[in-house]
């Protein structure tokens, strides 16, 4: 079984993917009479035609590494954010697209207190806690289209190793 090693997430690192939401150095402005910095417009948000921003809350079981990894999905209609609800590690499986397929799989792991943008059409694994709570506030689409295909490996990969 082939492995991926997870990296810390990193927005440099996944930029060919999404968007890092995280509150990290100093904020575009301070508002709230200077009591609140606001790290503005942190995402590309993308709703495709005849769709709507909607926002829903998960409550995923939680994982543990070594992880296989069977299946990927992606949403040919729009992007999807992942905000946590909670201080806890998750892992990001990503794969840019080959013609219609995964590429290599790459695996992250946020460091508790980050977000995740998927940008529209990325494949990616699900939602995978690390520990419980894995509570999500998400940002995607909502519209009449199907916006979700999904990619089972013939041979899943194993994501082991710490990061």
């Amino acid at each position: 079984m082939p492995s991926i090693t997870p990296s810390p997430l990193t927005a440099q690192a996944f930029a060919p993917f999404g968007d890092v939401l995280e509150v990290a150095g100093t904020p575009d402005k301070l508002i709230n009479h200077g009591l609140c910095g606001r790290f503005h417009d942190r995402a590309r948000l993308d709703f495709g035609l005849g769709g709507r921003a909607g926002i829903s809350l998960f409550d995923a079981q939680p994982r543990a590494i070594p992880y296989r990894l069977e299946m990927v999905e992606r949403h040919p209609e729009g992007s999807q954010a992942f905000i946590p609800m909670h201080e806890r590690p998750f892992l990001v499986i990503v794969a840019l697209d080959l013609n219609g397929t995964p590429d290599t799989p790459q695996a992250f792991v946020t460091n508790g207190t980050q977000g995740i943008n998927f940008h529209r059409n990325i494949w990616h694994g699900v939602l995978t806690p690390l520990s419980h709570p894995g509570r999500f506030a998400v940002i995607d689409r909502i519209g009449a289209t199907p916006n979700l295909e999904e990619y089972w490996f013939s041979t899943p990969w194993e994501v082991r190793g710490t990061v």
